[in-house]
């Protein structure tokens, strides 16, 4: 998974929504005829900057979405959300898919793809301009997603490391 540099959360601690990113039909072909599984890529998040993501499968739709809600629990990470948008832009990139993710103004909204707008929408995320290059799997979507987001920098952390004031970080 993607652990570097990521900053996990507990679960336990705050209220999570769920949504669902795609469902996928894959069919077994047995003696008898085809036998149908599905899997379901789940992304929650609590809206204030705390995000994660699972993959769930089972025998039946409902029970594949909460067994990815359940994965989706345990891999929560803490992103940095500066004003409603993200604090620079970043590239992340996962097997074939590659997303830019870039700040806006306030008033923007979320410009992004399904995927894509599902994690940052949970994250908290409300105003950001992102392009999908690359693959369009959801699978590769989504981590590209998390990698790009897991990169980023917090603005008050990059103010004490350098040792000037906020406004200077932004202001060169």
């Amino acid at each position: 998974m993607l652990k570097n540099n990521i900053r996990s959360v507990k679960a336990s601690e705050i209220e999570l929504k769920e949504k669902v990113v795609a469902i996928n039909r894959v069919a077994k072909v047995v003696k008898g005829g085809r036998r149908f599984s599905f899997a379901a890529i789940v992304v929650v998040g609590d809206g204030n900057g705390v995000v994660g993501y699972g993959l769930g499968k089972a025998n039946e739709v409902t029970d594949a979405i909460a067994k990815g809600i359940d994965d989706a629990k345990k891999n929560l990470v803490k992103v940095p959300v500066y004003h409603n948008t993200v604090p620079h832009a970043m590239e992340g990139k996962y097997s074939g898919g590659f997303v830019l993710v870039k700040p806006a103004a306030p008033g923007t909204g979320v410009i992004a793809g399904g995927a894509m707008r599902a994690v940052l929408e949970s994250a908290g995320i409300k105003d950001v301009l992102c392009k999908s290059k690359g693959s369009s799997n959801p699978h590769n979507v989504v981590k590209a997603t998390f990698d790009a987001l897991s990169k980023m920098r917090d603005p008050l952390a990059v103010a004490q490391q350098r040792g000037v004031n906020l406004q200077k970080v932004f202001n060169g």
